[in-house]
């Protein structure tokens, strides 16, 4: 995911647009919150960058779960219902989304990371229904 690898082919980079006619699935909607969300579960996980060449790759796993937490973030309670209207309903819908992005060259992986990474990591509606609490503040 976002870790810069050189001794990667260079994957020719399509536009964001073109991803989403090709894939057809999501809107581009869902893609710039997986791109956003990424950002979050980084900085959340490794902090801020104090070395550029540092490795900040994150698991599938990590990643849904950050994708989560930010999503709660932006739309409390309404965070199931968003991403729904998106088509995404499920960890694995998380994980289709990275592998297009890196597919058409906005991100990247490293070679033990797969789509099954993301499989059944949790389950959407006790996630984003049932587990979900009103932050409170003192």
């Amino acid at each position: 995911m976002p870790p810069q690898n050189s001794s990667k082919k260079a994957v020719r980079e399509k536009s964001l647009q073109q991803l989403i006619e090709d894939v057809g699935l999501y809107p581009a909607e869902a893609y710039d919150f997986i791109q956003q969300g990424l950002s979050h579960t980084v900085q959340k996980l490794h902090g801020p960058v104090t070395k550029p060449k540092q490795n900040r790759h994150v698991t599938g796993q990590d990643l849904c779960h950050g994708l989560r937490d930010y999503a709660l973030q932006q739309w409390g309670m309404l965070a199931g219902a968003v991403l729904e209207r998106w088509n995404v309903t499920t960890t694995l819908d998380f994980g289709r989304i990275v592998f297009a992005l890196v597919d058409f060259g906005h991100m990247q992986k490293q070679d033990e990371d797969t789509l099954e990474d993301f499989r059944n990591v949790y389950d959407f509606r006790s996630a984003f229904e049932a587990e979900y609490r009103i932050p409170v503040t003192p």
